[in-house]
């Protein structure tokens, strides 16, 4: 570069650095100004780029594992809870004793006094455990009418039912549908199946 000034030197650098960079090669003029021997027949391959490697997934901090509840068996509830309400009658009304018992040799004045203690006690139980509702709101032994598609469960046609629905017949009972039912928590331990526990009195009997 002895034949040129400072400006076409500069700017013959500037030419080489780009061709070099994009073109992998010297522009002319350049090749003319180095000495014969020291220009390569090409220039070296740009080395390829290596591939990063790919990003290491991101994993997500296990949620821990809900505790699995045991599955709730339908039946052994219904059981315990009709077990539960016959243990409410039995401690307010005495309802199983007198069902129980043979009343047969009681006259009905006997059966009549009887009879006081434990509606009033059985009464007493569904008012405080059960919200009880009539199936229909008619009053008994208006005229109503069954329309096609009743709910079976809800309304029981007795009678001469001959045909198909709708039907039009005299209310005898409105039914009764429990819109609610709140029975107290067993104690932990306590049998399900107990209706009435057995009585022992301790002091008062004879001895052996």
């Amino acid at each position: 570069m002895r034949d040129l000034n400072v400006f076409q030197r500069f700017f013959l650098a500037i030419r080489c650095f780009f061709l070099v960079v994009f073109a992998r090669r010297l522009p002319e003029d350049a090749v003319a100004l180095v000495p014969a021997g020291l220009v390569p027949k090409e220039l070296p391959e740009k080395e390829p780029q290596k591939a990063l490697p790919p990003p290491a997934p991101v994993v997500e901090s296990a949620k821990p594992a809900e505790p699995q509840r045991p599955a709730v068996d339908e039946t052994k509830l219904a059981e315990r809870g009709a077990v539960r309400l016959l243990a409410l009658l039995q401690r307010e009304g005495r309802l199983v004793d007198f069902l129980q018992e043979n009343i047969d040799t009681y006259e009905d004045a006997q059966i009549g006094a009887a009879v006081r203690d434990i509606h009033r006690g059985c009464k007493k139980v569904l008012a405080e455990y059960v919200t009880l509702a009539p199936v229909r709101g008619e009053p008994e032994e208006s005229t109503v009418k069954v329309e096609p598609g009743f709910d079976a469960s809800s309304v029981r046609l007795v009678g001469d039912v001959v045909g198909q629905p709708p039907f039009t017949g005299t209310l005898r009972h409105p039914g009764w549908r429990a819109r609610a039912v709140k029975l107290p928590a067993m104690p932990d331990g306590y049998d399900a199946t107990i209706v009435a526990p057995a009585e022992v009195e301790i002091g008062g009997g004879a001895g052996y």
